[in-house]
């Protein structure tokens, strides 16, 4: 019964990885047009990164992400992309705000992330991004990245891990989130929802705070360090709370 009632929350929240018609025009296509003037001749490439190209995008969450990949001899610092993107948007009139290593805006009710970086040299799919919240950068592979979450079997945990974040209002980051699934989950079955969730709760009531979560493309980028510790201790309280409860329509609903 349990498993029934989390595959209901997921039919509820979870949204395909197609985007329908007009959002890939009058959304993603008019936004796409506002980049390509922003970066000019130093554009490599602009495509769908986040959760909506793994399969894993809830409809309480952000709706879309951006990756804008930037050549990679365009001569400005990261972090000089980063706000220069920042301030082209606001003075466009978007309502943008400044993240992690991304910059959200608001558009036609939807919630965009825009991701800019600078390619490596030669044929690879490596990354700079700037980190807003410490002002220093780091190394990804974001295509390594969904590869790897696509093909994981793990995307129905995920999908109920991002529902439970956002209920309880936590701040944790999709990427740490998506990477302690399946570090916590790496023994168990791919057919046993309701078990292996309530596992990862019960993962992230001991075991959270003090697993060390890696980028997989850069083992230099540690990805558990993007939280504060009173950020971790507010996931940690809530998992504890959540795994006390004694009906789970006050876990996830």
């Amino acid at each position: 019964m349990v498993g029934v009632y989390l595959n209901q929350i997921i039919n509820r929240y979870h949204l395909p990885e197609e985007i329908d018609v007009f959002t890939r025009y009058f959304v993603v296509g008019t936004i796409e047009e506002e980049l390509k003037n922003w970066a000019g001749l130093d554009l490599n490439k602009i495509f769908l990164s986040g959760s909506r190209s793994k399969g894993t995008a809830i409809k309480i969450s952000s709706d879309l992400d951006l990756f804008i990949s930037l050549k990679s001899d365009c001569t400005t610092t990261l972090k000089g992309i980063y706000n220069s993107l920042f301030e082209y948007m606001k003075q466009k009139g978007y309502d943008v705000r400044k993240q992690n290593v991304s910059i959200g805006l608001k558009y036609k009710d939807l919630s965009i992330d825009l991701v800019p970086s600078k390619k490596h040299l030669g044929h690879t799919n490596y990354h700079n991004l700037y980190k807003n919240k410490t002002d220093s950068w780091t190394q990804t592979n974001v295509e390594q990245h969904i590869k790897l979450i696509k093909e994981s079997g793990r995307t129905k945990e995920i999908v109920l891990l991002k529902i439970w974040r956002k209920l309880h209002g936590l701040e944790f980051p999709s990427m740490y989130l998506e990477l302690f699934t399946l570090e916590a989950l790496k023994h168990k079955p791919k057919n046993d929802l309701a078990n292996n969730f309530w596992f990862l709760l019960l993962e992230l009531t001991t075991n959270f705070k003090s697993k060390r979560i890696v980028d997989p493309s850069n083992s230099n980028n540690i990805i558990s360090n993007d939280l504060t510790e009173s950020e971790k201790n507010q996931i940690v309280a809530k998992a504890i709370e959540s795994t006390r409860k004694d009906d789970w329509k006050y876990i996830i609903w």
